[in-house]
């Protein structure tokens, strides 16, 4: 199952589906719920709205991380270059674990701890190999198609006891995207602000 998976991947150019997220915070009795969108690119670069109007969206370039609040009006820029990739760029490393290229690169940053059929879908288990990443999320669990492999839900496990869950629905496989849809558009009232380096700087301090 995870071969014929993983030989699937090839064939995944580009990616889009409606999203239902929702969170669970030890801190609260009921869990926190959000509709959105995802469109992925292969290798690495997707856009995440939640929120209709959008309040968040997320936007994963070459190089960095962008999070834009439309009503805040200000954006956050993580680079994934240089001194910044560190724990940030494993991080993304998970949430892009939906869409591995190869069984190489796929095992080069997680440990397979299951791989069942659960339901009438697949259910695997992926524990990041790297400390850091960790530390942040213990675990990712994925549920795919029996029919085709598509994905069907992520389920970030992070350490704190946060659990994130996303269903994906009326996916769509390789449809054609523009390359301004991982381009913000900003006007020139909104603050960039860059948390990596106002975090540096406070440390040094």
């Amino acid at each position: 199952m995870l071969s014929a998976w993983l030989g699937s991947q090839n064939d995944v150019r580009s990616w889009f589906a409606e999203v239902i997220q929702t969170r669970t915070l030890k801190s609260l009795a009921q869990p926190l719920t959000a509709t959105g969108r995802v469109w992925f690119a292969a290798p690495n670069r997707f856009r995440w709205e939640l929120g209709n109007p959008p309040q968040t969206i997320a936007l994963r370039q070459a190089e960095q991380m962008l999070v834009v609040y439309p009503r805040l009006k200000h954006v956050e820029r993580y680079p994934l270059t240089g001194d910044h990739i560190g724990p940030w760029r494993e991080m993304l490393a998970l949430l892009e674990a939906g869409f591995p290229r190869s069984q190489a690169e796929l095992e080069s940053r997680f440990d397979i701890k299951s791989a069942v059929t659960s339901q009438g879908a697949y259910e695997i288990i992926l524990r990041p190999k790297s400390p850091s990443a960790r530390h942040l999320m213990p675990r990712i669990n994925i549920t795919l198609s029996t029919n085709n492999f598509g994905l069907q839900a992520t389920e970030l496990h992070f350490a704190d006891g946060t659990v994130v869950r996303n269903e994906f629905t009326n996916a769509v496989l390789n449809p054609k995207l523009d390359d301004s849809l991982f381009q913000p558009a900003l006007d020139p009232t909104f603050r960039l602000i860059e948390p990596l380096k106002e975090s540096s700087r406070n440390t040094r301090e």
